[in-house]
């Protein structure tokens, strides 16, 4: 094999032992994941706000964003339900490029996976003590998730992964909502499939052992734009489109269907700025009672300053990967949501 075996990883056990989730703070989690259920199996008509950085790449800025969200989320309470994205994995089209804080948990130093996997079950618990969050992360690694089992209330199954047969079957083995994004083709049908795959049941392995999933019946769909061959981006919010997933949904046999827009990446053509017209747009389309049964939420991706910067940047809360909204079109967007709901 062409590669050199570095390190062995410590096992999820491991670092649970060593940073456990309290008492009171699973209590926490487990009111927030019902919360969730809730909205997903349509006993709650709050609208689910997926919002945060392109990555969580340094921890004091995502942690001051954390605060401020939390501060803003008790203010919209009654009609939101704000998970915040907590994104420690990053995909790369081309490989290239920072990979997240699992892989650099500083940005400015050398890859260190074995600090990595630790730092960012610390992160993800520093959250939940420190601001009440439960937060969403991306199933980019599937054996990574059993470090993060007891912390993640939603994961996402990226465009580049969605066709994936071990993000599937690993999904029909979550007992939280999994978020599966059209490819980057736009093939709904691709989509679809992963929804069915990860709510059947399955046989197959995983960490070495040979288990069985029961399925999981809040996996659902996300609708985050495509790319055309000639590499112009499309948008699939749009309120015929979400007719054209409530109809594929109505084909088939899935428990409660469901349909997230994000409001990045090809929807938005890459225009972060985008998104609140893009937000508002969707919730325009919810006033159709059959889609607002089966829009359950948004996601966008912001942090505490507008656009991006080169990794090696210093601006405080400015993300090193996609452009993200800033604090204040954050804000705005939250409350113009809320508005309209």
């Amino acid at each position: 094999m062409n590669m050199n075996f570095i390190r062995k990883l410590p096992i999820p056990l491991e670092l649970k032992t060593e940073m456990p989730v309290s008492t009171a703070l699973a209590a926490v989690k487990a009111e927030r994941d019902e919360e969730i259920r809730r909205i997903f199996t349509g006993k709650s008509d709050k609208l689910l706000l997926i919002i945060g950085p392109c990555s969580a790449d340094r921890e004091e800025p995502v942690m001051e964003y954390l605060r401020r969200l939390r501060r803003i989320s008790d203010e919209v309470s009654e009609k939101l339900f704000v998970l915040p994205r907590l994104y420690t994995c990053k995909p790369r089209s081309a490989g290239d490029g920072y990979m997240g804080f699992i892989h650099q948990p500083n940005p400015n130093e050398a890859p260190d996976i074995f600090r990595g996997v630790a730092a960012v079950r610390e992160f993800h618990l520093r959250a939940l003590a420190e601001t009440g969050f439960s937060c969403a992360d991306e199933l980019l690694y599937t054996e990574n998730h059993r470090y993060l089992s007891d912390l993640l209330s939603y994961v996402a199954v990226g465009a580049r992964s969605v066709e994936d047969q071990q993000h599937r079957l690993t999904a029909s083995g979550l007992d939280i909502p999994v978020g599966m994004k059209n490819p980057t083709g736009g093939d709904p049908a691709a989509m679809l499939n992963a929804v069915h795959a990860a709510q059947s049941p399955h046989r197959f392995i995983y960490r070495g052992w040979e288990v069985e999933s029961a399925g999981n019946p809040l996996a659902h769909c996300v609708l985050r734009g495509y790319t055309e061959r000639d590499g112009s981006c499309r948008g699939n919010y749009r309120y015929d489109d979400l007719l054209k997933i409530a109809e594929l949904y109505e084909e088939r046999s899935l428990e409660n269907p469901s349909i997230i827009v994000d409001t990045n990446h090809a929807n938005s053509g890459k225009n972060c700025f985008l998104q609140p017209e893009i937000a508002l747009d969707v919730i325009e389309s919810r006033r159709d009672p059959a889609l607002k049964r089966l829009v359950k939420g948004i996601m966008t991706e912001s942090y505490l300053v507008d656009g991006a910067q080169d990794e090696n940047g210093g601006v405080f809360g400015c993300s090193i990967t996609d452009p993200c909204l800033g604090w204040e079109k954050t804000e705005r967007l939250i409350y113009d949501i809320a508005e309209r709901l």
